[in-house]
């Protein structure tokens, strides 16, 4: 029954998944951010939270909701199957997190540990270095090349309620800029940043 209600959006039922994502999002984290300190002894906490951060984005939960096939699963009303919502990196990743809850309610903390170091083990073991935040690093070009701070603008919002879409700019004055979308306003700050810098870095 809990594996149901994480698979069922909002749109078909009044039982939906987004409790159990509550909850999936702070288990995922626990597990993650446990496995990053055993992993990586000598790293800070920032570097420490630069990996996890990466890690649990909402482009990666996505990204791995689609590989192991959760898309068949959605259980979803016509009208968010009519607005993309089986493609919406948003609900992907809220089901995948609704399922690690479902998972831990079910299983307990160890079997959900297992399945998340599972499906998740090449992005963790796969990792370099620590990887930088494009708007730090846009922010650390900037000064570096004594320049003002980036200005981030949010010039458009758009699509359903439940499959938002933002568009946002960032420039930094007299050197460039860039414009990128996303499903959050987060994530279409960092895809312009990462625009942004791959532009500078092109000169």
């Amino acid at each position: 029954m809990l594996f149901l209600q994480a698979m069922t959006h909002g749109s078909a039922s009044s039982d939906h998944y987004e409790r159990l994502e509550f909850l999936g999002d702070r288990v995922l984290g626990l597990i993650i951010g446990a496995w990053l300190y055993q992993l990586y002894p000598a790293e800070p906490e920032g570097k420490l939270s630069a990996r996890l951060n990466q890690l649990v984005s909402r482009d990666v939960c996505a990204e791995i909701a689609r590989e192991i096939g959760l898309q068949e699963h959605m259980i979803l009303g016509k009208q968010a199957r009519d607005d993309g919502a089986r493609d919406s990196a948003n609900v992907l990743c809220d089901m995948l997190e609704a399922m690690i809850g479902a998972l831990y309610l079910d299983a307990g903390i160890e079997t959900a540990g297992g399945f998340v170091r599972c499906i998740w083990s090449s992005r963790v073991k796969g990792a370099g270095g620590a990887p930088k935040h494009p708007k730090s690093e846009l922010q650390e070009w900037a000064a570096s090349h004594k320049r003002k701070p980036p200005e981030y603008t949010l010039t458009e919002r758009s699509g359903p309620a439940h499959a938002p879409v933002f568009t946002v700019t960032v420039s930094i004055r007299n050197i460039g800029e860039a414009q990128a979308s996303g499903a959050s306003k987060q994530e279409a700050e960092r895809e312009a940043a990462r625009k942004l810098l791959e532009q500078l870095n092109a000169l």
